[in-house]
């Protein structure tokens, strides 16, 4: 059983889109080696743990998220062995692994669904989600795909329809079956025991479904922003097809599984419906470690208020569970381009500066450290499904996918050198590790020094946490572990400020920050998108360098 101070409660998560981070067979796509190689690389940057996502056996109709063999390595990511190698070797620079486990749907190749569609009478006939067709002729109801369309597709195999909450290759478990838990519960063992220190989990308010089939009521607000207005599926509230119930009782029994084992955490993906709500519940004692939503990632502002709202619904004390904050990954548009900050890196160093000092874990995506903005595709470029279905309205998520730009000198950023899955945009180029590594003010080499210092604060990785008011653009907060609390005033603004805390604050900064931060009688200085942080009332702790 993990202890109150467990590790994931602070801990900082390194995403790897195993895709798009770095090719050792000329394929053109990322493999385990590759991640092994660049595991170095990846420790250095302070972080505790990896995410990465989907590299078991797929036809890769989604990109790895339509699964066809759970426990079998896809030839394009590597060998077996391959995983082994790279546990290990993880383990040995003290990072922990997580696995991204997509447990709701499978491939529609998979051996399960096979067999469930040959007959209404077989042993899986009742593995996946069946209906007949209503008296028409037409889908059951009226449930939607996230990915456009309705959510059922007619088999003529057994002259039903099956649900697919995303493609029509992605058919939908029936959790209500128990057979169905025992199976992915199986698949769940074999990879703890295998080595994988918890697994992150994909749509994990989809598992269950209304076994009434009842119709999903309209959304009473219209839709706001063309990102929504694109797609029908956000004109409905999503009541029955998913965040049932029964997706409790299934989290606690994972989350009895997991606690067989050392130290292992379960990171749950929650959907925007009803996100503080499903947080608060899925996060309980005896369910998830640690879970995240959308609020941040899909949202076109980082200013204090938005980030402080977010924190309040889901709480701070004790009794509330723990939050794993995000403002990039690979579904989501970059921040540098959704923010409007593409010129100015310091905005999104501060910003993930601020996502890390909150109470709760923190997810780092791939490039995010280099302050990569979205990548620009042609249409002809592009692979995600769900972009080719949208496009023009919607461009999808590949720009947020393109291969990592390891050095600045290769057509390719050193990712592969034959012709990537995707292409390396040139102004990624011009931001690639190699230059950044050169420059010490580079976004890189300011948040390895950051994480590395943060790492080293029990308070911002374990403390609870106190909102304070602080002038418009600055969000102010205090975490306290009980032994050496840390006053963090964080600027997320293009201009200076003063923030004058309200009790004694004295210190400097470290040495070598270059931002210009001081404290005085009259308060803390602070330049544009600066930030300070200090232990009341009488210690030292710095400024962001």
């Amino acid at each position: 059983m993990t202890t109150h101070a467990a590790w994931w409660q602070g801990a900082t998560i390194y995403q790897i889109y195993p895709r798009s981070f770095l090719d050792t067979t000329g394929n053109g796509v990322g493999d385990l080696p590759g991640i092994t190689r660049k595991l170095d690389y990846i420790a250095a940057l302070g972080v505790d743990a990896i995410w990465i996502s989907p590299f078991v056996q797929s036809p890769m109709k989604d990109y790895g998220y339509d699964v066809s063999d759970y426990r079998a390595v896809d030839p394009l990511f590597g060998q077996q062995g391959d995983v082994q190698v790279l546990f290990d070797e993880a383990h040995r620079r003290g990072l922990r692994v997580l696995m991204d486990q997509v447990l709701s749907h499978t491939s529609d190749q998979h051996p399960w669904f096979r067999e469930s569609r040959g007959s209404r009478d077989n042993p899986k006939a009742d593995w996946y989600v069946w209906a007949d067709a209503a008296p028409d002729g037409g889908p059951p109801n009226n449930w939607l795909s996230v990915f456009g369309g309705a959510s059922w597709q007619w088999s003529p195999w057994r002259s039903q329809y099956y649900l697919h909450n995303f493609l029509r290759e992605q058919p939908d478990l029936n959790f209500h079956n128990p057979e169905v838990q025992e199976a992915v519960l199986d698949v769940c063992r074999y990879w703890l025991d295998l080595g994988a220190d918890g697994f992150r989990l994909d749509v994990c308010a989809f598992y269950f479904h209304d076994t009434e089939l009842r119709d999903n009521p309209p959304e009473p607000e219209t839709p706001r922003g063309a990102h929504f207005q694109f797609n029908p599926y956000s004109y409905q509230r999503h009541v029955h097809d998913i965040g049932q119930p029964e997706n409790l009782g299934f989290l606690e029994r994972l989350r009895a599984l997991t606690d067989e084992y050392e130290d292992r955490v379960l990171l749950g993906e929650m959907h925007q419906e009803n996100y503080a709500q499903l947080h608060r519940e899925y996060t309980a004692p005896g369910r998830l470690h640690l879970a995240y939503g959308y609020d941040l990632l899909g949202a076109e502002q980082r200013d204090p208020a938005v980030i402080r709202r977010s924190a309040e619904k889901l709480g701070y004390s004790d009794t509330d569970g723990w939050p794993c904050w995000a403002m990039d990954n690979h579904d989501f548009t970059r921040t540098p381009t959704r923010c409007g900050w593409e010129d100015n890196p310091d905005a999104s160093v501060m910003a993930l500066v601020a996502l890390t000092c909150l109470r709760g874990a923190a997810c780092l995506y791939q490039g995010s450290e280099l302050a990569l903005p979205e990548a620009t595709l042609d249409y002809e470029d592009l692979q995600d499904p769900y972009g080719r279905e949208f496009w023009p309205a919607y461009a999808g998520r590949d720009g947020a996918r393109t291969p990592m730009p390891w050095t600045a000198d290769h057509p390719n950023g050193d990712f592969s050198h034959e012709a990537p899955w995707l292409p390396v945009p040139p102004a990624h180029l011009r931001l690639s590790v190699a230059t950044q590594d050169a420059q010490p003010g580079s976004p890189l080499n300011r948040i390895r020094r950051f994480l590395a210092w943060r790492r080293d604060e029990p308070a911002l990785r374990h403390g609870a946490m106190r909102m304070h008011d602080g002038p418009e653009g600055v969000l102010t907060f205090t975490r306290d572990d009980g032994a050496n609390p840390v006053f963090c005033a964080i600027n997320l603004s293009p201009g200076g400020a003063c923030v004058t805390p309200g009790h004694a604050i004295s210190g400097g900064a470290l040495e070598g920050h270059g931002f210009g931060c001081h404290a005085d009688e009259t308060g803390i200085h602070l330049p544009a998108w600066g930030a300070w942080f200090g232990r009341p009332p009488n210690s030292v702790a710095g400024a962001v360098r």
